[in-house]
Parts: structure tokens; C-alpha cells; sequence
């Protein structure tokens, strides 16, 4: 009778040891949702200045002929 009861304890410990592991690699997950969110939009206005800017340096290049 300890073996099988052995055997379940330790089933219900490996399945509460993924569970764990699983809510952590969906916080990791949901955490690099939001950086890579937040880099996109970084990335956007980056472009977006770079857009203005060489705007600004043609106009400048066409005053000049």
C-alpha cells in the first residue's frame, strides 16, 4: 500500500511542478508581448522622425540648386 501511494503523491508533485513552470512561461510570454509592443511603437516613431527629418534635408537640398 505505500508504493501506490507513493506513486500518486509523486504524480500529483510532477503535475504541480509543471503547473507552476506552465503560469511562469505564460508571465515570461505576456511580459515579452509588451516589450515587443513597445519597441514596435519605438521603432514607428523612429521612422516617423527619420521621415520628417529627410523631408526637411530635400526641401533644404532644392532651396540650394
Amino acid at each position: 500500500m505505500f508504493w501506490p501511494m507513493l506513486a500518486i503523491a509523486l504524480g500529483f508533485l510532477g503535475v504541480a511542478v509543471l503547473g507552476v513552470l506552465g503560469i511562469k512561461v505564460f508571465v515570461e510570454a505576456q511580459r515579452l508581448g509588451r516589450q515587443v509592443t513597445a519597441t514596435t511603437a519605438r521603432i514607428s516613431q523612429a521612422s516617423e522622425d527619420l521621415e520628417r527629418a529627410a523631408t526637411r534635408l530635400a526641401a533644404t537640398g532644392d532651396s540650394l540648386r
